[in-house]
């Protein structure tokens, strides 16, 4: 594992479209039929990460909560499977029905849309208001792996309230940290 931080998406950047496998339902999903005309979140994630198993509980409890107001949530795992096979597909399937994600839970087999969005980290988390147009990037919160820090998810929070209330988003984010994506 490489502790590494988000790139940080430059604000107003337009989300880049996709199509990717939804293992779970073995359908194709694309970014235009998932999306919320309020919201959209996109979390790049994967199933072995620390970081990512320190905040699942949190992620799925605020897409339980955002998702009643309309806010869309997408995961995204783009790691290389041949060398990490914890991330394939099927144990993509495994995880999302053990926790019940809320929501889909996509595999970037080439990594290109990780690429696109210039995705560093598990987790690497995106917020989208209604026009596409990158709002928030960055951290769920301060809270890490034996950091003792409490989960909150205050930092997303209320980057999407502001959002539903058409409040001003502070520009000053911090980035994610988790473990690299494991390039090909």
């Amino acid at each position: 594992m490489a502790l590494t931080e988000s790139l940080m998406l430059p604000l107003e950047t337009k989300a880049p479209d996709f199509k990717l496998l939804n293992p779970i339902i073995n359908q194709y999903q694309t970014l235009s039929e998932l999306r919320s005309d309020k919201g959209t979140v996109i979390m790049f994630i994967c199933n072995h990460c620390p970081y990512v198993k320190h905040v699942q509980q949190a992620l799925i409890k605020m897409a339980e909560d955002y998702q009643k107001q309309g806010v869309a949530f997408i995961a995204i795992n783009s790691n290389d499977v041949v060398n990490f096979p914890e991330d394939s597909p099927t144990k993509m399937k495994e995880v999302a029905t053990k926790l019940g994600y809320p929501f889909p839970y996509l595999f970037d087999e080439t990594q290109e849309v990780a690429k696109a969005y210039h995705a560093a980290c598990t987790p690497d988390i995106y917020l989208f208001d209604k026009e596409l147009k990158c709002v928030y990037r960055g951290q769920l919160d301060d809270s890490r792996p034996r950091n003792n820090i409490p989960v909150t998810g205050k930092d997303l929070r209320v980057a999407i309230d502001n959002l539903l209330q058409d409040k001003l988003i502070d520009p000053q984010q911090k980035p994610s940290m988790g473990c690299n994506i494991k390039w090909k």
